[in-house]
């Protein structure tokens, strides 16, 4: 099992979602996260005095699946969610060791 962790602009997330729930992924987590990268955030102006952005808005997905599904999932949040610009995110890819259904006591792949 692995778990997919995909840093993305919200802009970008109705898309992203779509294309993972046409692909048959069942759940996911998401949540409003701010960050910087490279580019360091960027500065606004506003009513004649300059503002440094540092942390700017992104969604953070996260999605438990089988190996057998990861290349799949992450062709789907790629193609969606690439814009060509800078900021358009990352992607990380870590092992699970155990998942547990609570309600089932269901284990591994069963549990997902």
């Amino acid at each position: 099992m692995k778990k997919i962790e995909a840093l993305i602009r919200p802009s970008v997330f109705d898309k992203v979602k779509k294309a993972l729930t046409e692909i048959g992924v069942h759940g996911m987590n998401y949540m409003e996260i701010r960050g910087f990268g490279r580019q360091g955030g960027h500065t606004e102006v506003y009513r004649a005095s300059v503002k440094k952005v540092d942390f700017l808005p992104k969604v953070r997905i996260e999605i438990v699946c089988s190996d057998a599904q990861v290349e799949q999932i992450l062709e789907a949040i790629v193609t969606a969610a690439r814009t060509g610009n800078v900021g358009d995110g990352k992607i990380f890819v870590s092992d699970v060791c155990e998942a547990i259904r609570i309600r089932t006591g269901e284990r591994g792949d069963e549990a997902i």
